[in-house]
């Protein structure tokens, strides 16, 4: 398997690339509506994730699925032409780290902050909004927020920012707890 921070790093570098092609276009939230849309086909397609990240497939069978499903969801031309380039130099499995380092330079293009929230159950549109008003007043700004749900975390929530994370999730607390008997 390869090293997930060789593939990160790689991804960025697509990702930057993309970024200034699209800068230099005037495309910037066309391209990315166009990866959010591709994010969430990944997010819903156990198909289209094995095709991307499958040694089975060539990179010619790659260009040809993403081109199919660039065509069918209508997306821009300079999207259509980076995601070929992204096949043909043998690249598509890394097109979820693309998609994030995309995200993270459009953000910091627009001044906006980028909050990951995630919860043991989803939260509701007033949980949501409670958190958006509490980061914005800790913050400053607006938050652009993404929720995750981990069962995993038992309850309460992490908040993600930047590199910092903010965690009051039960199972940290419980976490704690048990180290604190141990050395008891």
């Amino acid at each position: 398997m390869a090293d997930d921070s060789k593939q990160t790093g790689v991804g960025e570098r697509y990702a930057l690339a993309l970024f200034d092609l699209a800068k230099d276009e005037g495309m910037i939230a066309v391209v990315e509506k166009d990866l959010k849309d591709l994010k969430a086909m990944l997010a819903g397609s156990p198909d289209l994730r094995t095709l991307i990240g499958s040694p089975k497939f060539g990179a010619e069978d790659k260009g040809k699925g993403l081109a199919a499903v660039a065509v069918k969801a209508k997306l821009n031309a300079t999207t259509q032409k980076f995601l070929g380039l992204l096949a043909a130099n043998g690249r598509a499995g890394i097109l979820a780290s693309v998609i994030t380092g995309f995200e993270k330079l459009s953000a910091i293009h627009r001044g906006a902050i980028s909050a990951e929230v995630t919860s043991a159950v989803a939260l509701t549109a007033a949980q949501n909004k409670a958190i958006a008003a509490a980061l914005r007043q800790a913050l400053g700004k607006d938050p652009e927020i993404e929720t995750r749900v981990d069962p995993s975390i038992l309850g309460g929530i992490k908040v993600k920012v930047g590199s910092r994370l903010y965690d009051a999730s039960l199972k940290s607390k419980l976490d704690q707890l048990k180290f604190a008997l141990k050395r008891a």
